[in-house]
């Protein structure tokens, strides 16, 4: 795999899009917003151009950034540059071919990095929609309406019936007082026999 010490001098890699391009040193100069004579010296190999000035230079020249900077020797050969610079010093393209190349080669790994988040995305929200599903639901809590003393049969909505109610009713009223009055029932017995005794004694006399 070629290196930045392998590969020409970043001056004569731009001399040569340039060219290809067919735009004169002064065009370049104006669309990549430097000066002419500072693009001159830079073609000549007398000035070292800053990661900033190639930035603007590849996008002048419609050339990736990177394959600038492996050029200029500002990156490493790794994560796919060597492929940029494989293609870069490769002796059997042309200029065109080798720019083509270039912006299909990374045109397919933006396309592929995009993917891989929208995967991963979608990954974290299935993760986070079963975790959900598996959460236990919290069991309601009671009324508390009802008195802590209301026990016993409850109707099918959960209330105490009527019965219970009136239990504890009684139970915070306290007793009962007792009745000073017979029951009607008693009462009734007596007038019947009273008259039993009355009808007797009519008959005796």
């Amino acid at each position: 795999m070629a290196t930045s010490k392998d590969l020409p001098d970043v001056g004569g890699f731009i001399r040569d899009l340039r060219r290809n391009a067919k735009i004169s040193l002064r065009q370049l100069a104006e669309q990549a917003g430097v000066s002419n004579p500072y693009l001159s010296q830079i073609e000549r190999g007398l000035r070292k151009p800053s990661a900033e000035v190639l930035q603007q230079l590849a996008s002048a020249l419609r050339v990736s950034t990177p394959a600038m900077y492996l050029r200029a020797g500002l990156l490493d050969d790794k994560e796919g540059q060597g492929v940029l610079a494989a293609i870069a010093v490769d002796p059997e393209l042309t200029m065109a071919q080798k720019q083509s190349l270039t912006q299909i080669y990374e045109t397919f790994r933006r396309e592929n990095a995009r993917l891989a988040e929208a995967t991963e995305a979608a990954g974290a929200a299935e993760t986070a929609e079963k975790a959900a599903a598996t959460e236990p639901a919290t069991a309601p809590e009671a009324p508390a309406t009802v008195a802590a003393a209301a026990t016993g049969p409850v109707t099918p909505e959960g209330t105490p019936t009527e019965a219970v109610l009136e239990s504890v009713a009684v139970t915070e009223a306290g007793a009962a007082p007792a009745p000073t009055t017979a029951a009607p029932q008693d009462t009734a017995a007596r007038l019947a026999a009273r008259k039993a005794a009355g009808a007797a004694e009519e008959e005796q006399s």
